[in-house]
């Protein structure tokens, strides 16, 4: 395939990776750099949707993933005793035979990306930075922090919620606010009566179990908190267990089993949204750099990897002309992404508000139901 533009993107994880294999699918010469010379990734499971899963198949991936993680329909829904409450049928007609939502290891899904992308042969520099430091009408010039310089025609900026690249070129975008509740998420083995995810509502916390291998599952908890605590690890095997105090079923055998060596990982709820323009000349954001959200609608991932397809079919419909690509691609993502976030904060509210659990079900299945349809 003829070279078609000269891209780089910032940022290693899953938007910067999946717009790097979307760009090189339509033969474009692409540059990653990535900050952290080991490209490692932290974390736990994730929870994957079918939107998610129907982007993972364009971009090439959803073999492995089906094969590496976990795929069940549904959602079952049981109250804090662990008794049966409701079940959310997620089957849907629009996503063409996918399955409707899944999980899958953070590493193992980074495993399936960089391999992904690697075989398309970019250009990827670890341990590297770089900053935008001009721009014309032909093209952006790039510094990396060895003061080495290139020069490009697009820049993605896939830097996170704390992207350099937005601080930079966006000085008066809104800073991460913290969203008022503290995730907990803890991986364990797969419980035998745990096959789909599983909510327990009514309770003082939120707290949901989602296999992410057919032998593991990771539990999140949201504890709402005032203001982002950031409490010691040592002892927060105690803390959790005091917050699963009163719950039942299955909960109440993985609080009786927490110690020490349980594998925990907390952190504040963060969100950003950039608003209607993530484009500066050349460049533009992606991912959490434009459209950071809260994890209730499992959705995050799924949005950028949705970006980096997308920008690089606007890329190909605009006959590779980044100016005139680079606006369709914000109006196409602008409103679906507002969605996520905006759905999201919508279900923390209600959560942290304690409101009846068909109020925080009705808000998840209708915003599914709006991301079921194409991108």
């Amino acid at each position: 395939m003829a070279d078609r533009g000269r891209a780089l993107v910032i940022g290693g994880g899953i938007a910067g990776m999946s717009a790097a294999i979307a760009l090189r699918g339509i033969g474009w010469t692409t540059d990653l750099c990535e900050r952290d010379p080991g490209w490692r990734v932290y974390g736990a499971g994730i929870t994957i949707t079918g939107p998610t899963l129907r982007a993972m198949r364009a971009l090439g991936i959803l073999d492995a993933v089906l094969r590496e993680g976990y795929a069940a329909d549904g959602i079952d829904v049981r109250r804090a005793d662990g008794a049966g409450l409701m079940a959310i049928e997620t089957r849907d007609d629009a996503l063409d035979g996918i399955p409707s939502a899944g999980g899958i290891l953070r590493p193992v899904l980074h495993g399936i990306l960089s391999r992904r992308l690697l075989a398309l042969s970019p250009r990827v520099m670890l341990g590297r930075s770089g900053a935008v430091v001009a721009q014309d009408e032909d093209g952006a010039t790039v510094r990396f922090d060895d003061d080495t310089t290139g020069r490009y025609d697009l820049v993605v900026g896939a830097d996170g919620i704390y992207s350099a690249t937005r601080q930079a070129l966006f000085p008066d975008a809104p800073a991460p606010r913290y969203a008022g509740q503290l995730c907990w998420r803890l991986m364990l083995a797969r419980h035998p009566t745990v096959d789909r995810r599983t909510y327990f509502l009514g309770g003082p916390v939120k707290v949901g179990l989602n296999p992410v291998a057919p032998d593991r599952m990771y539990m999140f908890l949201l504890e709402p908190q005032p203001t982002p605590l950031r409490r010691p690890e040592e002892g927060q095997h105690a803390v959790l267990r005091d917050l699963l105090r009163g719950y039942g079923g299955v909960l109440g055998e993985i609080r009786d089993g927490l110690d020490a060596g349980a594998d925990i990982i907390c952190r504040p709820l963060e969100t950003v949204f950039l608003g209607s323009d993530w484009t500066r000349g050349r460049v533009v954001l992606i991912g959490d750099a434009a459209h950071a959200t809260t994890p209730q609608l499992a959705s995050g991932a799924g949005m950028g990897i949705e970006d980096g397809l997308v920008l690089a079919e606007e890329l190909a419909a605009a006959g590779h002309d980044v100016p005139a690509a680079l606006p369709r691609f914000v109006e196409r993502r602008h409103p679906r992404c507002r969605l996520v976030v905006d759905g999201s904060l919508e279900i923390s509210r209600l959560e942290r508000e304690g409101a009846p659990p068909a109020a925080q079900t009705a808000v998840v299945q209708e915003t599914l139901r709006q991301l079921n349809q194409a991108y």
